[in-house]
Formats: C-alpha cells, sequence, structure tokens
C-alpha cells in the first residue's frame, strides 16, 4: 500500500523516467521516508499505464517480473510535489481580478466627489485663510498646521454636497450624466446613501474635535444648505427655483468657504479677536459673483434633463444663450474688479501680480 501512495504521488510532467504516450513501461519506485517508515522498493517492479490523451497516468498498475529495471540510487534527486499549474494560475487570475475591481471602485469614487470642484474649494480655502496673516512672523510651523487641519471637514463637506446631489437626481443624471457612478450602476443607491451618511457625521465630527464654533457652525449651515438644495422633502428642494438656486450658491461657494474659515485661523490659529476686514470682505463678495457665474453655467449641460424633470433653472427659463452671456458678464465683472483692487494696493508685490494676471487674461481673451 505504501509502495503505490509513492507511485501515485509522481507526475511524469517531472518524472524523468515515465513516457507521456500510450505506453505501459516499468517503474521502481525510490528509497523514499513515508510517515517515518523506509521504503526501499526493492524487488518490486511496477508498470504505468498511461491514457491516450493525457499526460498523466492512470490507477492501473500491474506487476511485472518479465522486465530487468535498474533500481533507483539513493543519489537520485527528485522535485518536491508542487500543486498543479491550473491552481497557481486560477489564484494569480483572482489576485489581477480584485485588483481591477479595486481600480474599477476608486475610479468611480474619484468621479462621484466631482474632484475638480473639490480641488477649487481647496485652493480658494487655503488662500482665504492666509488673509489675517499680518507679518513674516506668523508663518510658523503651528500655523500652517492650523491652516491644514480646517480643510479635512472642508473635504468631506464638499463630498456630502456632492453625494446628495446624484442620490437625488439619479434619475436626472440618467439623462444628463448617464456616465456618473450611479446613473450608470457603478454604485449601488445603497453606496451612494453611505457615502453621503459618512461624509455628514464625520465632516461634524472633525469640525468638533478642532474645538472652533466658527467651523462648526459652517458645517452645519452648508449641511443644511446643500440638503436644501437637493433633497426632495417638503419645503426643499430649493434647486427647483431661480432664485433659491442661487441663494444656495452663495452660501456654499461664496460665503461659507471663505468666512469661518477666516474666522478659525484669525481667532484660533493666529490667537486674535475676530474681526471683519476688507480683505475679507472682498475675497467674500469676488467668489460669491464667481460662484453664481459658475452655478448659472453649471445648468446649461443639464436642461435637458431638468425641463423633463420640471426643474426650472434659469437656463430653461430663460434659454442657454442668454445664460451664457449673463455669466460672462458676471465673471468680466469680477476679475475687473479684482485687477483694480489688485493694481490700487500700496504693496508692490500685489500690484505686479495683478497687472501680470491682468495682461495674462486680456492676452487670452484677444486670441
Amino acid at each position: 500500500m505504501l509502495q503505490m501512495l509513492a507511485i501515485s504521488s509522481f507526475s511524469p510532467k517531472y518524472h524523468p523516467y515515465v513516457q507521456h504516450s500510450r505506453c505501459v513501461k516499468t517503474h521502481q519506485p525510490p528509497a523514499t521516508h513515508i510517515h517515518g517508515v523506509l521504503n526501499s522498493g526493492q524487488g518490486k517492479k511496477y508498470a504505468v499505464k498511461c491514457s491516450e490523451n493525457s499526460f498523466y497516468p492512470t490507477n492501473k498498475i500491474t506487476e511485472r517480473n518479465d522486465v530487468v529495471y535498474k533500481p533507483f540510487s539513493n543519489n537520485d534527486h527528485f522535485p518536491a510535489v508542487t500543486l498543479q499549474d491550473g491552481y497557481a494560475s486560477k489564484s494569480e487570475d483572482g489576485d489581477e481580478n480584485s485588483k481591477n475591481v479595486l481600480l474599477k471602485n476608486l475610479n468611480a469614487l474619484y468621479r462621484f466627489i466631482y474632484p475638480y470642484a473639490c480641488f477649487g474649494h481647496l485652493i480658494a480655502t487655503t488662500s482665504n485663510s492666509l488673509l489675517p496673516v499680518e507679518k513674516l512672523a506668523d508663518l510658523t510651523p503651528t500655523f500652517f498646521i492650523g491652516l491644514l487641519k480646517p480643510l479635512v471637514p472642508l473635504l468631506l463637506m464638499h463630498i456630502y454636497g456632492a453625494a446628495v446631489n446624484q442620490v437625488a437626481d439619479v434619475e436626472i443624471d440618467k439623462v444628463n450624466k448617464p456616465y456618473m457612478p450611479l446613473a450608470s450602476g457603478e454604485f449601488s443607491m445603497e453606496t451612494g446613501i453611505a457615502i453621503t451618511w459618512i461624509s455628514a457625521l464625520t465632516a461634524l465630527a472633525s469640525a468638533i474635535m478642532l474645538r472652533s464654533p466658527p467651523l462648526v457652525l459652517g458645517v452645519i449651515v452648508w449641511l443644511f444648505i446643500s440638503t436644501a438644495y437637493s433633497a426632495q422633502l417638503p419645503f426643499l428642494r430649493w434647486k427647483g427655483n431661480s432664485f433659491l438656486a442661487a441663494v444656495c450658491a452663495v452660501f456654499m461657494c461664496g460665503l461659507i468657504p471663505q468666512v469661518p474659515f477666516f474666522f478659525h485661523v484669525q481667532k484660533y490659529v493666529l490667537g486674535r479677536p475676530m474681526e471683519v476686514t476688507k480683505p475679507l470682505m472682498f475675497a467674500s463678495a469676488f467668489m460669491t459673483c464667481i460662484s453664481v457665474a459658475i452655478a448659472f453655467v453649471k445648468d446649461l449641460h443639464d436642461v435637458e434633463g431638468d425641463r423633463e424633470h420640471g426643474i426650472q433653472t434659469l437656463s430653461v427659463i430663460l434659454g442657454k444663450e442668454k445664460v451664457l452671456w449673463l455669466s460672462v458678464y458676471m465673471l468680466s465683472t469680477a476679475y475687473g474688479a479684482a485687477v483694480l483692487v489688485g493694481a490700487s494696493s500700496s504693496f508692490l508685490l500685489s500690484k505686479l501680480v495683478t497687472l501680470y494676471y491682468a495682461e495674462y487674461l486680456l492676452i487670452h481673451f484677444v486670441r
């Protein structure tokens, strides 16, 4: 019995003494240790009958005494028993499939959170948070750490706004943006709702951990405005009204990413009393004008789906062309005011940067 187990463990793929075609060949098993018992295999010869279409021997083993076969010496080496290649390839395929699924989900999540808008919020808030700085001595490592911490709730606030909008507008997005994760089916509705709740709770928790009342209030207002803009609830769904939609754009893009973070840096990072400064007022007004214009332009792409579902945006009411030119005038006014304010600044660096930027815009506008 031990000899039969020893023979059956050999594969002709690796064994040098067994042919790979239709044959009956004798085989002398080598001296091996099986369960601690030495098995020399001397005096026994066995024939391995190969099947016609297989490289592996059958289980039929017959004893033969008419064939003299040279027994193996103890110096012969045999490869260790390994798993068949099929198992290894299946394992590799499984790992590759898991990697592809992971990359696909990460790509869908990247598109789900509107990264271009997220980067805009991060840059605008970081720039606005530098306005309380009065002297170079304020730019310490502690200041920069305090500047970066509020960006965590800001990022989570943005994710919540994008998530709740897509969850509420999944049917509209199937018309306007069928490539989005929820509309295309890459994410299930349960996944979208889970991302919405997680981002809202973590945004509020991270603001509370910073012990900053301006940030906590800003997060709460942001969550409410985002919900009121998108959610199909009584007295909400403000995106269906042009005036209320503009109010939401003012708060979500012009005021909340600016004012609470400015006061946080001013009071809880630099340790100065909270006060409204001229740079803060100008930055808030500038970003409000820019944000409303961008909100109008964003709706141009969604006219078909909004009209089909009864959403009365300004683009649906006035038409695409009029709204486009209105947005162009608003952007031109905002940038023109920024150039005038920068050019009249008492700081030489501000004048140089403003004039260079104005020249850059003028050249590209002429082209």
